[in-house]
């Protein structure tokens, strides 16, 4: 046996002073992704360790100083790269961790701090050797009469990475998958377009990756799904976000930087021949022209999402979310709902609620690509259809039927008869729907 040529040391210091901690383990998980595998090793405080590779058989060792495995169950079975896991005791008394290992893999470790859902942890993420991506370009599919839109559904979060928690425990991790899944469904039937699912399963991607993997794609729209949070339960609402112009700058700083070794920044062209001022000239249109293009299809997202949930913002807001910072693709993050606040979590948990939701960005996308269609997409010269989703109101404190019928200018016994009420019995947070007119 030898040892490999990936070996990496992580020495936690604290004030100052280099000095290791007990780290013993109390619970090991495996994330697969079909691009990578997530290790988790869950540790009672943050503990000196080091991770290598050892071939004839493949495996990968992790040794944690001055720890032990107390591990409240059995072994994770194998998922992804991992075939199986053992753990050991080490010479010096350290705990040895062992992978066994299917594929070839590059091992990049790292220390997380706790958060609302877990305490300290050790993350072992395992990628292929031949390339740090399994994505492929997608050719573009070609029905009769120009090529499909494609529109890229990122569902946040996912795996070790679970997001927002709800008063009763909904992951947001979990809902917003729904969603996406949902919207994808909806985006597949509608002909002259088709649906990139960044995320399809309960495992992490990197920010990067997500818009990363778009822009592999060739995607014409990048549309992430979220759910918001805030300590004060009463938060509630929905919000649209595209990049801000400090995000843009950012990352026009970074890809410059970047650029002799990208082949492809912006739409195709590479800037790796272009001078500095040119370069920057033509990430700089290439940003704006894309935050332009978002803010049109965030608002139209808006219009949809205000007929069947509450807006917090009724306008695109703006924010330096790194996963909008595609330079040549239109990017909006959509933030469902207050997973905190009670009421919400429950319409998040909904699948009734989470196919509205669905249905309205739907129909929010097919309002932007009514008239901003690519010139050789089949929807240019065949716009979609309109498609309302049905409009809901959510009670507020002091509101009447008879004052909601009138303000929707339906009248009160449609509006009762649509609800399924008898007399004018009604309470907050009670969602009605409101009929068309």
């Amino acid at each position: 046996m030898r040892y490999g040529v990936t070996y990496s040391l992580l020495v936690v210091s604290a004030l100052g002073c280099v000095c290791a901690q007990a780290g013993d383990v109390e619970g090991l998980r495996l994330w697969a992704s079909p691009e990578s595998t997530r290790v988790v090793l869950d540790l009672a405080s943050p503990a000196e360790h080091r991770v290598f590779t050892l071939d004839n058989p493949n495996r990968i060792v992790i040794d944690l100083e001055d720890s032990v495995a107390r591990l409240p169950g059995d072994l994770p079975q194998g998922s992804g790269f991992v075939d199986g896991v053992r753990t050991g005791v080490h010479a010096g008394g350290d705990l040895r961790v062992v992978l066994d290992i299917n594929a070839a893999v590059k091992p990049k470790s790292f220390l997380l701090e706790p958060n609302d859902s877990y305490g300290h942890r050790l993350v072992i993420d395992l990628l292929p050797l031949a390339t740090q991506t399994q994505i492929k370009r997608v050719p573009r599919a070609a029905p009769e009469g120009g090529r499909a839109v494609r529109i890229a559904i990122d569902a946040g979060h996912g795996g070790d990475d679970p997001g927002a928690s709800g008063p009763s425990g909904l992951r947001e991790k979990d809902v917003v998958l729904e969603v996406a899944r949902r919207l994808a469904d909806d985006v597949h039937r509608q002909r002259g377009m088709e649906p990139l699912l960044i995320r399809d399963g309960d495992y992490f991607v990197s920010l990067r990756q997500r818009s990363e993997r778009a822009r592999e794609a060739q995607a014409d729209l990048f549309v992430s799904i979220h759910a918001d949070a805030f300590r004060n339960g009463a938060a509630r609402g929905a919000t649209v976000y595209v990049l801000s112009e400090k995000g843009a700058s950012d990352e026009a700083a970074r890809r410059l930087a970047e650029r002799e070794n990208a082949s492809d920044l912006i739409g195709g062209i590479s800037l790796s021949d272009k001078d500095q001022l040119l370069a920057r000239v033509l990430l700089d249109l290439s940003q704006s022209a894309a935050i332009t293009a978002s803010s049109a299809a965030g608002s139209r997202v808006i219009e949809q999402l205000g007929r069947v949930t509450r807006m917090r913002k009724t306008q695109v807001q703006q924010a330096p979310f790194l996963v909008l910072k595609s330079p040549d693709i239109p990017s909006i993050l959509i933030e469902l709902a207050y997973i905190s606040n009670p009421n919400e979590e429950r319409a998040l948990r909904d699948p009734g609620r989470q196919t509205e939701f669905a249905r309205a960005i739907h129909a929010g996308v097919n309002d932007y690509l009514r008239s901003n269609a690519p010139p050789d997409s089949y929807l240019a010269s065949n716009p979609p259809p309109i498609a309302r989703p049905p409009m809901r109101h959510i009670i507020e404190r002091g509101e009447t039927l008879s004052e909601i019928a009138e303000r929707y200018r339906v009248s009160l016994a449609t509006l009762r008869q649509s609800n399924r009420i008898r007399g004018d019995v009604i309470r907050i947070g009670q969602v009605l729907t409101i009929p068309s007119t």
